[in-house]
């Protein structure tokens, strides 16, 4: 394990080198993906300086254990370096990993609303709002492809870009089934009622990643409904696109220019194409293995919301949080860290026993 990150700090001290040199400088590109692979290895880096100093002074006071007067103050310091020894290894375990090449991309957002009507709907709404605001904690953009509306508020199903820094990373184990306990506005009698909307947390198709043919799609436009004003109903800005070997349909009216509503259109299309190849890999790879780790199997229940008791519960990690007024505010950075954590551990878990 030394000898490769040992290697990595060779590579990390030759790209510090590269990057002040005026012909790389000059070169935007070139300079962009270098410091990117530099950025990349600085944490590491620098936990394992930290890593070797510590070694250093294990050493140090192992020799003055020898020594009457210094043996009490050297064991005492002994125990200290040893155990923060014991969290760097572990930290510099964690940072080897493979790198979800995905993490740094943007994502497409699409909730759903399933089992409990309208209730699901203002349900999914109230998810679009608290990832909204997570992003803006994050200082990402949110930006709206597609909407459809439900009379009494909230969403049947919304479909949205978040565009900033690592922002799939952060998010990906958000996919799934999401189940509330609530009690209804309409419900006369007090009853909780248990309804579910689908998340669907997909990194974003590059241009490179994937080519669709023109000939596989069909392309329909037709006008806008729903708000809008007069521009309603008077040009086909609306967009509906079909891959045809796939049988994927999207469609998209939010702007008002049919080649803004066509771009963002195909931006989900590549997208869920995408998506469903990665699924696919996931199944095979999951037939392999004992558990899927981090599959984002989105008929999976992952996390209930309960009102009454201001609960939510993570069922894949057993973590219970009672404070789901700041949650539903977007304060999840608790939950996703955990996740997060608890996956890293998982693959350490798998890594080690190969």
């Amino acid at each position: 394990m030394l000898d490769k990150i040992e290697e990595l700090e060779r590579r990390f001290l030759e790209l510090e080198a590269l990057l002040s040199e005026p012909v790389v400088i000059s070169n935007q590109a070139e300079f962009r993906k270098l410091s990117r692979e530099h950025s990349d290895l600085l944490p590491l880096v620098e936990v394992y300086r930290r890593y070797r100093r510590v070694l250093a002074e294990v050493e140090e006071n192992q020799e003055l254990l020898a020594d009457p007067e210094m043996k009490d103050m050297a064991a005492e310091e002994l125990n200290s370096l040893q155990e923060e020894q014991e969290r760097l290894d572990s930290e510099i375990r964690l940072l080897l990993l493979p790198r979800d090449p995905n993490d740094s991309r943007n994502v497409i957002l699409e909730i759903r609303a399933g089992t409990g009507g309208d209730e699901s709907a203002l349900f999914a709404g109230d998810l679009f709002r608290m990832y909204s605001r997570f992003a803006e904690k994050n200082r990402w953009r949110v930006e709206m492809l597609s909407c459809s509306e439900s009379e009494r508020g909230g969403y049947k199903e919304v479909i949205a870009a978040i565009e900033g820094s690592d922002v799939y990373a952060k998010l990906k184990y958000e996919s799934g089934t999401h189940r509330v306990q609530r009690v209804p506005e309409t419900e006369a009698q007090g009853r909780i009622h248990t309804s579910a909307c689908t998340v669907a947390i997909m990194a974003e198709a590059e241009d490179v990643d994937i080519d669709i043919r023109p000939e596989d799609l069909k392309i329909d436009v037709y006008r806008s409904s729903g708000a809008g004003g007069q521009h309603v109903n008077t040009t086909d800005s609306a967009v509906r696109i079909t891959h045809l070997p796939t049988g994927t349909v999207v469609a998209c009216q939010e702007e008002r220019s049919q080649i803004k509503n066509r771009a963002k259109a195909m931006k989900v299309l590549k997208t869920r194409i995408l998506d469903s190849i990665a699924q696919e890999q996931n199944a095979r790879m999951a037939a392999d293995r004992k558990s899927q780790v981090g599959s984002g199997d989105r008929s999976e229940r992952i996390r209930t919301y309960n009102f009454p008791q201001g609960r939510m519960t993570d069922h894949r990690i057993g973590l219970t949080l009672y404070k789901l007024d700041m949650i539903m505010q977007g304060d999840i950075n608790e939950i996703t860290d955990a996740l997060r954590a608890h996956y890293q551990m998982e693959a350490l878990q798998a890594q080690s026993e190969r």
